[in-house]
């Protein structure tokens, strides 16, 4: 059976024509994995499967990852950080995989689906790194700190999802041609907003999605720790999610104006 590989010119080119051709054919390619982003099981031979290259200053690491968590990327990362992620999948570490580089390496993973708030749908983003997120400088000797970064960033703790969160202003989603691009934050002097996340290629959303963001010019955007929402494969998974995550006091959320159509 012919697997189901993206594998995208960026990495190719990396890889070589010949690396990336033995992938594309079966040859190379893991069959069975577990998601560098969301962390939870994949098989490149039932959905589509994306090849990201984890990069250092001398090391690069092929690992894969559900198409719909990320698309194929390379992702760059200091040596350090890549060679511990070596370590845990050769059996020295304690096998988390590449996806945990290190907290301040941690990839932001999004994903998008429409809540029902008082009787209307709402775009929304749904932000859940790959590791716990340490604050710069720091060792993690605190503990995960994603959420209390947030809400100094002018998040929300959120108590359910049966409102709609405040507007965090001075920032934005970015949507260009139906596509979404980047969540854009306030620049450190107060010039030109500076992207918080930025997707390596444009991320389709659905038609429905991006009617919503269009008709409400705004996108609700909820953050939790990793672990606390998972890769949830339909809209009232997710919703169940969220509930979940903000009964446990893991969830925050603000509303950003849409920059884009």
């Amino acid at each position: 059976m012919p697997r189901m590989l993206d594998v995208s010119d960026d990495v190719r080119a990396e890889i070589g024509d010949a690396e990336a051709d033995r992938l594309l054919a079966g040859e190379n390619d893991p069959g069975s994995y577990d998601c560098t982003s969301c962390r939870t099981p994949g098989d490149s031979e039932q959905e589509r499967t994306s090849t990201v290259l984890f990069i250092g200053e001398e090391t690069a690491v092929l690992a894969f990852a559900h198409a719909t968590c990320l698309p194929s990327q390379i992702v760059k990362v200091s040596e350090e950080q890549l060679q511990g992620a070596v370590r845990s999948i050769t059996g020295e570490g304690d096998g988390a995989g590449p996806g945990d580089t290190g907290p301040e390496q941690a990839v932001l993973g999004i994903t998008s689906g429409l809540v029902l708030i008082e009787g209307e749908l709402h775009p929304a983003l749904v932000v859940e790194p790959t590791a716990p997120i340490a604050r710069a400088g720091t060792t993690g000797e605190n503990g995960d700190e994603f959420l209390a970064l947030l809400v100094e960033q002018g998040f929300h703790p959120a108590s359910g999802v049966d409102s709609v969160p405040p507007v965090l202003h001075g920032w934005s989603v970015l949507l260009a041609m139906g596509q979404l691009h980047a969540v854009l934050q306030p620049g450190p002097t107060g010039g030109q907003p500076v992207a918080w996340w930025q997707a390596h290629r444009p991320l389709q959303v659905t038609e429905g999605w991006r009617a919503a963001a269009n008709k409400l010019q705004q996108v609700l955007v909820f953050a939790a720790p990793v672990g606390a929402i998972g890769r949830q494969p339909r809209e009232d998974l997710l919703r169940d999610a969220l509930d979940k995550a903000a009964v446990n006091g893991a969830l925050v959320g603000c509303a950003m104006p849409l920059a884009g159509t």
